[in-house]
């Protein structure tokens, strides 16, 4: 069975900002460096067929990091570019929050029904996470394959994949670094 190892890329200055980031291409902060060291360290041992990156430079410098650390050639994915927020990169989320009080509780509660203005709805991107998941998944049959993905990007990967509800797409990054996620055959099929 295929599993994908989703890798979150260690932080930026607008993580630690709060900012939003969207399509933004941000490098990794200092602390992000650090973190990339720890989930190295972390995934010692794990055995990783491949691995991919979104084209944002905070998910290159992570992968890059990583495929050197275990001697694999970092493959980019254009299409997993992260969720254009438009008008809100680069914004503060508790700014967004008060100007637009209902547009964001709405982002939080149905992220699927909401895009930022100028930005790109969440059925778009699940579309292209499914098609992009598709391909991984005829191409590995089995094995662990790495994928390093920013938020919210990573959620809607994870979700895709386990069939979950979105949810708080803003609260997202709060855990690890990264998980192991089971390919379930049809999953990257269905809506």
């Amino acid at each position: 069975m295929l599993q994908i190892l989703l890798i979150r890329p260690g932080s930026t200055e607008y993580d630690r900002e709060g900012r939003i980031q969207g399509t933004l291409d941000i490098p990794l902060s200092e602390e992000g460096r650090q973190e990339v060291l720890d989930v190295i360290e972390q995934l010692r041992g794990q055995s990783i067929e491949a691995l991919y990156s979104a084209p944002a430079q905070a998910a290159v410098e992570t992968g890059q990091a990583i495929a050197e650390s275990i001697h694999l050639k970092l493959k980019k994915l254009d299409k997993m570019h992260n969720l254009d927020q438009g008008l809100w990169q680069g914004m503060l989320v508790d700014d967004v929050k008060i100007r637009h009080p209902k547009v964001s509780r709405q982002w939080q509660e149905q992220p699927e029904k909401v895009c930022p203005p100028g930005g790109e709805m969440v059925s778009a991107a699940q579309k292209r996470v499914r098609s992009v998941l598709s391909r991984l998944q005829k191409k590995h049959k089995d094995g662990v394959i790495g994928l390093v993905v920013p938020e919210p990007l990573a959620s809607v990967v994870r979700n895709v994949l386990r069939r979950d509800s979105l949810g708080d797409l803003w609260k997202a990054s709060a855990g690890d670094r990264w998980e192991v996620i089971p390919v379930v055959p049809s999953a990257t099929v269905c809506d």
